[in-house]
């Protein structure tokens, strides 16, 4: 979705100038600077290029300055003016004309100045429950956040020897490790389960009990199921019948919803059981005639990790950190056990009095 977005502005943007820009007062999404600094740093400048790297994508600026960095979130987009907005999976049953969009934190005004044309493109960044983040940075490859992500399938996915070496290394679930974006930048929630579900690995399996097939299938996977949804522009109706992501919405209670066949099936032509667990603090489908945990042994102690046990997980995402932070939260906690005295020592009180 963040690779469309990004083309999406590269086609309205790239080679015109920010005449101005319309912005509204907001300390959280805005990291770092205030939304009039925002403003004043980006106006005036002719927009080279619209990149992106993981789940953030930025804007080349001509000219002195910094240039703006944009990650939505949970629930961030882009809107211009007088197109059809881009929504995940389905937009509101109601369209969305007005103009200026609700919950915009910023309005972009750009004209082509080579033409000297009158119209005037309008770009808005919107954001509804204030997830996402507006950055300003000089060299956005070499800053934080983009600096701190791992590798992106897309744009620089590493061979399968070095892969397998970053996988075994880890000990939480394969699931967790996926959605870490230190570790796969721009892998969310069900593109994780859709590259688990075509390598035949369940969610839960400890990274470091993959042997050498499922490496390699996830490896293979992982570059197949984000290759495809990008060559769609992210268009589900447009992804494959057969995937697991055209099943897995509503618990399987709105079959309605699936573009393809009402029930996922096996190759044997039986009816999939799609079943739902969490993992990583993240709701996780999975198909339970393929993917099997496999719990492997050692010296007779069982390797599967503990709830309580840390994950060494980095995430970008501020939503799943709240996730995760509220379930550690509610944990309920056993009462403090009174100590009993052995009946031996009872009766030798009683004896003495």
């Amino acid at each position: 979705e963040v690779d469309r977005a990004a083309k999406f502005v590269k086609t309205h943007a790239q080679g015109k100038h920010i005449t101005r820009v319309d912005t509204t007062e907001d300390n959280i999404v805005y990291s770092g600077l205030s939304h009039t600094e925002f403003a004043n740093e980006i106006t005036n400048r002719k927009v080279k290029d619209v990149k992106r790297y993981g789940k953030v994508f930025f804007l080349e600026l001509e000219g002195e300055g910094r240039m703006p960095v944009l990650h939505f979130g949970m629930t961030g987009n882009i809107f211009v003016k007088g197109e059809e907005p881009l929504y995940y999976r389905e937009g509101p049953k109601k369209g969305n004309n007005v103009w200026p969009p609700r919950f915009y934190k910023f309005i972009i005004h750009l004209s082509d100045a080579e033409y000297n044309s009158e119209s005037e493109t309008q770009i808005a960044f919107v954001d509804a429950r204030r997830l996402g983040r507006i950055r300003l940075c000089r060299e956005p490859v070499n800053e934080p956040p983009i600096s701190s992500l791992g590798f992106d399938p897309i744009l620089c996915m590493p061979p399968l020897e070095e892969f397998s070496k970053l996988t075994l290394k880890r000990t939480c679930p394969i699931k967790a490790l996926l959605l870490d974006q230190s570790f796969s930048a721009g892998v969310g929630n069900w593109v994780a389960d859709e590259i688990l579900y075509h390598a035949q690995i369940h969610p839960e399996q400890k990274c470091h009990t993959l042997n050498e097939y499922q490496l390699s299938m996830l490896h293979e996977k992982t570059i197949y199921v984000c290759q495809t949804a990008v060559s769609v522009n992210a268009d589900s109706s447009r992804f494959p019948e057969s995937w697991l992501f055209v099943h897995r919405w509503g618990k399987g209670k709105n079959k309605k919803e699936a573009k393809g066949p009402a029930v996922l099936k096996l190759s044997s032509g039986e009816p999939a059981t799609i079943k739902w667990i969490t993992v990583g603090g993240r709701t996780s489908a999975f198909v339970a005639e393929l993917q099997r945990l496999v719990v492997v042994k050692d010296l007779g102690k069982d390797t599967e990790q503990k709830d309580d046990e840390d994950s060494e997980l980095t995430s970008l995402s501020d939503e799943d950190e709240k996730i995760v932070r509220t379930r550690s939260k509610h944990k309920t906690r056993k009462p403090p056990q009174k100590e009993i005295q052995p009946k031996g020592q009872k009766r030798q009180k009683r004896s003495q009095s």
